[in-house]
């Protein structure tokens, strides 16, 4: 009978054997195909979607000691109107919240407050809309030519965030472990 454990054991050995090395393979050629989907440096510029060469965010264009700072100054008050709104919408979403998991709400008070909600969110893309035009008006032609204003959100988007942008606007409940 031991033997026959010994046998058994010696099978399971020998497929697990062959399994790894088919398994490494898998994997290999996995990380192999997955590669060139990575290969493209972030400083490199997107394509424009005409079809042309790569294009650049304007802080990244070859901009004079003038334009530079007139692009700061530009950028300083973008965020300083930005950061009001979001903190406003902040607000405006946590009473939203409260208005809907309050039983004594009216269904007409939470329709105003998403209303109100709205009504933020269109003022923040105003204002990087006027954010865009400040800043194409200040790149010469050849410069525009380079220039990918949908190339200036990302960046934004992640100093833009502000708390209870994503994820739940509240932290979660911890319950206390069953007594």
């Amino acid at each position: 009978m031991a033997w026959m454990l010994g046998v058994l054991a010696t099978v399971e050995m020998m497929k697990l054997k062959i399994q790894i090395p088919t398994f490494s393979i898998f994997c290999l050629l996995l990380m192999l195909a997955a590669s060139p989907s990575f290969s493209q440096p972030p400083e490199m510029g997107m394509r424009r979607w005409r079809g042309e060469g790569p294009c650049w965010r304007a802080s990244d264009l070859d901009l004079s000691q003038e334009q530079r700072k007139s692009l700061e100054l530009i950028q300083q008050a973008f965020f300083r109107e930005a950061q009001v709104l979001r903190a406003q919408l902040f607000t405006k979403r946590l009473e939203l919240r409260e208005l809907l998991v309050g039983s004594a709400a009216r269904v007409e008070s939470i329709r105003a407050k998403n209303l109100e909600i709205i009504e933020l969110q269109s003022k923040h893309e105003e204002k990087a809309v006027e954010y865009l035009i400040k800043v194409r008006n200040l790149l010469a032609p050849d410069q525009l030519q380079k220039w990918c204003p949908e190339q200036e959100f990302p960046a934004f988007r992640q100093m833009m965030r502000g708390p209870g942008s994503t994820g739940s606007m509240q932290p979660r409940k911890v319950f206390p472990p069953p007594e």
